[in-house]
């Protein structure tokens, strides 16, 4: 499971089609690090849900109402100022990092018309929601990152936000075929890894189907493959860009039996042999699969006590006999 560029590629197509044009209507903050936007747009209502969880960054649209605190928290009241009743003007993803940027249209206090854009880093421990104006001057976010915290990128009020170049990678929808052989193609390294480590948005299960689409191994080193077999896995990459473009986006869940296994945009083909269900969008992907996942958690946890019980009475059983 990963919510790599390629995912959040899908779901910012996704909702710019759905909420392009839309009015933001309602702003809550369920959690410390979590928000529900109520927008209104063609006279249907939607919940985008949008979370900077450390161990769970997510950005869907849903139809749960999650139970909202008695005060507001800062940041929400602050967004509530600003932008309730806003017109989002667009939904964009700067190359294929897991960022969203939220172009929203509003009424200052003097009736004048500004921009502010609200931003959503989905970057594991490193998640964020940044409210900035429009020439990017941080005006809050629901985690404030000190200098004590983070020695690259502070992310407090009054300072202007940047993406953090932690890594020099390529963007594999413009990397040229030279550049893909200088770079993935002589690393000394399994060739999944050389991949996802070169590659923007590319996480470690697009990059073991790459190298399934490709017939290559993907425990092989990057820099052994002759030259055909680079080209092969060069064009196989480009295909998979062709489809990003084009937006022939296949939201789709792949089950271990009962049990969700991964998810992904496209068809994941090295998992042929297990069952594999296919959505409409990739809110309902992500809503469905972590739904299903925590069922599960929930269940082991619960028949845990009950589980060490039983184990409990077979060994005293077993040490009897």
């Amino acid at each position: 499971m990963a919510l790599d560029g390629l995912v959040i590629s899908n779901i910012v197509y996704e909702l710019s089609e759905t909420l392009t044009g839309g009015r933001i209507n309602k702003i809550y903050q369920p959690e410390p690090d979590a928000l529900i936007l109520g927008i209104k747009n063609n006279r249907t209502n939607y919940k985008l849900l949008i979370s900077a969880s450390a161990s769970l960054p997510l950005i869907y649209l849903t139809d749960d109402t999650p139970a909202n605190p008695a005060v507001a928290p800062n940041f929400c009241m602050l967004l509530r100022k600003h932008i309730n009743g806003g017109k989002i003007l667009s939904i964009t993803q700067p190359g294929l990092e897991r960022i969203l940027h939220f172009h929203i249209e509003h009424l200052n206090e003097m009736g004048d018309v500004c921009e502010k854009i609200l931003i959503v880093e989905l970057m594991g421990k490193h998640s964020n929601i940044i409210f900035c104006q429009e020439d990017g001057m941080i005006l809050d976010s629901i985690k404030h990152v000190s200098a004590q915290v983070s020695s690259v990128r502070e992310v407090l009020p009054g300072r202007m936000y940047f993406i953090p170049e932690t890594q020099h990678k390529y963007d594999p929808q413009t990397i040229t075929e030279e550049e893909f052989f200088s770079s993935v193609c002589q690393k000394p390294m399994p060739l999944s890894k050389a991949i996802y480590t070169t590659l923007t948005g590319i996480s470690p299960l697009i990059a073991e189907e790459l190298c399934h689409r490709s017939n290559l191994e993907s425990d092989q080193s990057a820099n052994s493959f002759q030259e055909i077999e680079q080209i092969h896995l060069f064009h196989t990459l480009k295909r998979m860009m062709e489809d990003l473009e084009t937006h022939a986006f296949t939201p789709n869940i792949v089950y271990d039996g009962k049990v969700p296994l991964e998810y992904a945009a496209f068809l994941l083909t090295q998992y042929q042999d297990m069952h594999t269900e296919t959505y409409d969008t990739m809110s309902e992907v992500l809503e469905r699969y972590y739904a299903e996942k925590n069922t599960i958690t929930r269940i082991r946890q619960k028949s845990s006590d009950l589980r060490r019980i039983v184990q409990t009475a077979l060994d005293r059983s077993r040490k009897k006999y």
